[in-house]
């Protein structure tokens, strides 16, 4: 049997782009142009480009038409993993570190090989951490303008995988959670493999929409709301208190979970109260030591109103059974000797310095972020397209994220996410000087 007509155009269409005969960038003919220019019906043209946008070839952009990607660039790019190839920059993927933390760690270690109870840690651990640990993490809370008991506090490996028994314990396949339109990839992953609906909130000037949201709750039953209201992620906001407590009366109308990730929170100075002081009855706050001490420690916690607390305990059971002793150990000996919260201002200070930089490298293209944090959004003229810049820039051995990981739903923006905090000063500056000259490059 003949194979369909549509088939044989999408495979056509495949074939040039993969040999270089369709450029990256190329616009397509419309919808309509190529229905008539090969005899079909609308819906047909339609359904052949639909397939080479499955198949990662194509994107289709409202208003704008339908464009050749770059199939080059990796998926995901800037997301899924730091950058592994030798002598690249990578302005994708931020794991903030500073001089001297290598010897914290081998200073950290030999206290730990004389304390007493080094033999406990050989042993499973309870699956929410150990009490005085728990009890070492809510005082710490303490002086993030959160106040709760340590029964409350629930230890895990990294905030990612708080958020993931988050996830587990509380939301069911199917449940319908409005995220930002822009939003962090890694609940994104979350969302996907519980089966999750994720619905965009559109995002203003200030922040996402909460007109819109409380719209949607209307229309939908939406069961959760995940936030990032302290330094939110890619955007770098700081939400108001008016914003806080409205999201809260939004969420106490509806019945709403609030699962608010906080793993920037540190970088900010002076922050309104998070959402789960603010109403601790519905919020489920989690975050982590990576950015603030190291990515490698994978320390996080979750703090849940107490009635929560068993269903995510089991959560962590099932996927872990309890977070390593070794490094809740450390992670709470740090915060006992002043080591976390030394690290936390000499963090601020230096993302602030990179922010500076970035501001000097960068003035005069749009940008999008906060003085304190270790990230930056780069709106592209609207004549750039993002994969041709991150391509261009991965050839020049930059690595740097598009919009695409961080769409929450709808359509995709072309725009960079620069994470500032990973690479030396030196290279930074020699890194955002060739952003500026890529993107310039396309844009004249």
């Amino acid at each position: 049997m003949a194979r369909a007509r549509y088939k044989q155009l999408v495979d056509a269409f495949a074939a040039d782009i993969r040999a270089g005969v369709l450029a990256p960038g190329t616009r397509l003919p419309t919808h309509r142009q190529l229905a008539a220019r090969e005899g079909l019906a609308l819906v047909t043209a339609s359904r052949v480009y639909a397939e080479l946008e499955a198949m990662g070839l194509v994107s289709g952009e409202a208003g704008r038409g339908t464009y050749v990607r770059e199939t080059a660039l990796p998926p995901g790019q800037g997301v899924d993993q730091p950058a592994t190839t030798a002598g690249t920059l990578d302005l994708n993927f931020n794991y903030p570190a500073l001089p001297g933390q290598a010897e914290l760690l081998r200073s950290a270690l030999r206290q730990l090989a004389l304390a007493g109870d080094l033999e406990a840690l050989l042993r499973y651990q309870p699956h929410a951490g150990r009490a005085h640990e728990r009890a070492t993490l809510a005082r710490y809370l303490a002086g993030c303008g959160l106040a709760v008991a340590g029964e409350q506090v629930l230890m895990v490996s990294g905030a990612q995988h708080g958020l993931a028994t988050t996830v587990m314990a509380l939301l069911k396949p199917g449940d319908v959670v409005a995220v930002d339109a822009l939003t962090y990839p890694g609940f994104k992953v979350v969302a996907e493999a519980h089966g999750l609906e994720l619905v965009a909130i559109p995002l203003g000037d200030r922040g996402p929409d909460l007109d819109a949201l409380e719209a949607l709750c209307r229309r939908r039953r939406v069961r959760a709301v995940y936030a990032m209201p302290t330094l939110h992620n890619p955007m770098g906001w700081v939400l108001d208190l008016a914003w806080r407590q409205r999201l809260v009366a939004i969420a106490r109308a509806h019945g709403l979970l609030l699962i608010e990730d906080a793993a920037y929170a540190f970088l900010a100075p002076d922050p309104p109260p998070p959402l789960a002081a603010l109403a601790p009855e519905l919020t489920v706050y989690v975050s982590g030591f990576s950015k603030n001490v190291a990515t490698g420690l994978r320390v996080g916690y979750v703090v849940a109103p107490l009635k929560w607390v068993p269903p995510i305990e089991r959560a962590i059971r099932a996927t872990t059974w309890n977070t390593p002793g070794v490094m809740t150990a450390l992670a709470c000996a740090w915060i006992e000797d002043g080591t976390v919260a030394r690290l936390e201002q000499e963090k601020r200070e230096d993302a602030r310095a990179r922010q500076a930089l970035a501001g000097a490298a960068l003035a005069g293209l749009a940008s999008v972020g906060h003085p304190h944090s270790y990230f930056l959004w780069l709106p592209l003229p609207e004549e750039v397209r993002a994969d041709q810049v991150a391509m261009a820039l991965l050839r020049e051995q930059i690595s740097v994220s598009t919009a695409e990981p961080f769409v929450g739903a709808g359509p995709v923006p072309h725009a960079i996410r620069l994470a500032l905090g990973s690479v030396d000063m030196a290279d930074l500056g020699l890194a955002l000087a060739k952003v500026r000259q890529v993107i310039e490059r396309y844009a004249f």
